[in-house]
């Protein structure tokens, strides 16, 4: 989980919540922090893949200028963009895209993203 802190007047807080400040304060007048549990975001959400995360999920050349043909035949890529990561794939294979994304690979890095949150919340807190 992370933590957010808000800071409040009491006079603020009163306006902003009535009820729960009549119930903690009943007439005293102090600081109050709260502390609102909110869950991690997901790094993903909202991420259209681009076409070189499509070719990076290739095993082979041949499967890679497949679904670059796919793109451009669904107008995701013009026929020059397609031509051009055609002649790219012929001449330096898929490896010029960098590593293969394996099954899971956006799981694993949305892990690793979580994981780095929950330390510098561990960093922040310290």
């Amino acid at each position: 989980m992370m933590y957010v802190s808000h800071e409040f007047s009491v006079e603020e807080f009163k306006k902003k919540f009535p009820r729960l400040a009549e119930e903690i304060f009943s007439d005293r007048d102090k600081q109050l922090t709260l502390r609102v549990e909110s869950g991690f975001s997901d790094p993903w959400r909202n991420y259209v893949p681009t076409v070189v995360d499509y070719i990076r999920r290739c095993k082979t050349t041949e499967e890679a200028i497949r679904v670059v043909e796919y793109l451009a035949k669904r107008g995701e890529l013009t026929s020059e963009e397609a031509e051009e990561l055609k002649k790219i794939l012929v001449n330096h294979g898929v490896e010029f895209f960098g590593s293969r994304k394996e099954d899971d690979y956006y799981y694993k890095e949305a892990k690793r993203y979580w994981s780095l949150m929950r330390r510098q919340q561990r960093l922040h807190k310290s």
